[in-house]
C-alpha cells in the first residue's frame, strides 16, 4: 500500500532525483517548455510551482530559498527578474502539462511541461484584428458620405450591389413591367 508516501522517487535515490529536478527546472525556466516523461513532468511541476510562488514577492530570503532548490544563478535571476512578472496576478497553476503520446524507443508516456503565461498559442486575450474589407464591397462609411450615397441613382446603387440581390432586384422590375404591360 502507498499509505502516507507522497514523494515520486523515479527509480533514483534522494540526491540524484533532486539533481535532476534542480535542471530539469532551470531547463524549464531557461526554455519555458520542456519535453520529458509524464511521471517527471508530474513530479517537476510539484517541485517547481513553490518556487515560482516564492518569486512573486522579490525578497533576498526567497532568493535564497530559490537557490538552493534550482542550484543555478542564471536561472534564478531570470525566475525573479521575467517569470515572477508576468505571474504577478496569477493565483497558482503556473505550469501545464499536454500530453504527447508514446516514446518510439521504449514507449515511455511523454508530456510537454510548459509555463503557461509564457504560451503564445493558448493566449485567452484577443489579438487585434486587422481590418479587412471584401473586394466589390463598400468601404465603411462616416455619415457625410452617406448623405453623399443617398443621392446615388438607383441604377449605379444597383450595380454596387452583391450578385444574388442584383438577380432578385431583375426579377422584381421585370414583374413591374409586366404589371405595366397588363394593365
Amino acid at each position: 500500500m502507498r499509505h502516507g508516501k507522497k514523494v515520486m522517487h523515479l527509480g533514483r535515490k534522494t540526491a540524484h532525483r533532486k539533481s535532476m529536478l534542480a535542471n530539469m527546472a532551470c531547463s524549464l525556466i531557461e526554455h519555458k517548455r520542456i519535453n520529458t516523461t509524464v511521471t517527471k513532468a508530474k513530479a517537476l511541476k510539484r517541485f517547481i510551482e513553490p518556487i515560482i510562488t516564492k518569486s512573486k514577492s522579490d525578497s533576498t530570503h526567497n532568493r535564497r530559498l530559490a537557490f538552493s532548490s534550482l542550484r543555478d544563478k542564471e536561472a534564478v535571476s531570470e525566475l525573479f527578474r521575467d517569470i515572477a512578472a508576468k505571474v504577478a496576478d496569477r493565483p497558482g497553476g503556473y505550469t501545464r502539462i499536454i500530453k504527447l503520446g508514446n516514446r518510439l524507443g521504449d514507449n515511455a508516456d511523454m508530456a510537454m511541461i510548459e509555463l503557461v503565461d509564457f504560451n503564445e498559442v493558448y493566449k485567452t486575450e484577443e489579438k487585434a484584428k486587422k481590418k479587412s474589407r471584401r473586394r466589390g464591397g463598400k468601404p465603411k462609411s462616416t455619415t457625410a458620405t452617406s448623405d453623399a450615397t443617398d443621392q446615388v441613382k438607383p441604377e449605379v446603387a444597383a450595380e454596387t450591389q452583391e450578385p444574388e440581390k442584383k438577380a432578385e432586384a431583375a426579377k422584381n422590375e421585370k414583374k413591374e413591367s409586366k404589371n405595366k404591360d397588363g394593365e
